[in-house]
């Protein structure tokens, strides 16, 4: 089949891979109808991967239809559409069961918990998916969800969920997103969704700002980003601050703009090994800090009932179709934060 691969900084290719199987019985393979390029990719084509091996399949958020099913997997059938979650659980342990699967009492690195960050679960970056404990790690589609709202189901908006869940929003506040791609869109809906009178959004690309303040974000304009919050809340900040990028300089501005007793709570993916946590001011300020993976099978139920209620529109990310043999293009456009680029779906049908 074909399938994008990885082979080192800046380089994706489109080529032939062995084809997927079902090699246990509790497996299933999914024909791949639409798969996203996540942010957490862009850590991987910029030369900052998960693990050090080359040649295997990139990609963790894909829907399709189910294709063939080990002896024991019961609850789909060939035929079935399905969402596949980005997390990966396992089918015995105490966490997976109750869908908190990024915590898996099974698992050995982290690799065991995503497709493609290594080659031990090939991505979804392609035309087919093998997918282990396929009762666990498959979720039937509800008719009226698009493909495009699934896939930012897979992983987008339910890590920006749960990040809103962590901080705790209540019904009046304010809230501070920082990061306005697909994370902290689908961050910025979801606390509009838990009861936020006001979201300000941040973000180093205008567009981008530009975009979110048409889902009625307050974008944070200006070069001093924590002067305009101050002034943006008289001068108190943010009651809660969902940080949706990662670096070190975003969290360091979370901690900094959020209000006295304030709650942070950061989702973006960060490989810093020595983040200068600044553990006087959280002390002094008297905040909660939260941060953490998340298991997308325990947030998407509540997820797929707000989408198909109209609550939630996971589908307005979206500003990106290619053919997957395109995906070194997409790649480099997404990478490159140009032409309004939001969220990307790669198209194996194409």
């Amino acid at each position: 089949m074909k399938a994008l691969t990885y082979h080192g900084r800046h380089d994706i290719r489109y080529g032939d891979v062995s084809d997927p199987a079902v090699t246990s019985p509790t497996d299933a393979v999914v024909q791949v109808t639409a798969a996203g390029i996540c942010g957490s990719d862009l850590h991987i084509y910029r030369g900052n991967p998960f693990s050090p091996e080359l040649g295997y399949t990139p990609g963790h958020e894909c829907v399709g239809v189910v294709v063939d099913t080990g002896g024991q997997v019961t609850r789909f059938r060939p035929g079935d559409r399905v969402l596949v979650p980005a997390s990966v659980g396992c089918d015995q342990c105490r966490s997976c069961a109750a869908g908190f699967t990024a915590r898996c009492e099974r698992a050995t690195s982290s690799t065991d918990l995503c497709y493609g960050v290594s080659p031990q679960l090939p991505g979804s970056q392609a035309q087919a998916l093998a997918v282990p404990y396929a009762d666990v790690n498959l979720v039937h589609l509800p008719e009226g969800i698009s493909d495009e709202a699934a896939v930012v189901l897979t992983d987008n908006a339910p890590t920006a969920w749960y990040g809103c869940r962590r901080a705790r929003i209540q019904p009046g506040e304010t809230v501070l997103v920082i990061g306005l791609g697909p994370v902290g869109l689908m961050a910025a809906q979801s606390a509009f969704a838990m009861g936020a009178a006001r979201v300000l959004g941040a973000d180093l690309v205008a567009e981008r700002r530009a975009f979110a303040a048409t889902l009625g974000v307050e974008p944070v304009e200006g070069e001093h980003a924590r002067t305009a919050i101050r002034d943006m809340t008289d001068g108190r900040g943010p009651d809660a601050v969902v940080e949706a990028v990662g670096s070190d300089a975003t969290i360091e501005l979370a901690l900094k703009a959020v209000r006295q007793a304030g709650r942070v709570s950061v989702i973006g993916v960060s490989q810093s090994k020595a983040f200068p946590f600044h553990m006087g001011l959280a002390q002094i300020k008297e905040l909660e800090f939260a941060i953490g993976l998340c298991s997308v099978h325990y947030e998407l139920p509540a997820l797929i009932a707000l989408t198909r209620a109209g609550r939630i529109k996971p589908e307005v990310v979206v500003s990106h179709r290619f053919a997957l043999s395109e995906g070194p293009a997409a790649y480099e456009l997404f990478a490159g934060r140009s032409d309004g680029v939001r969220k990307i779906l790669l198209d194996p049908t194409r």
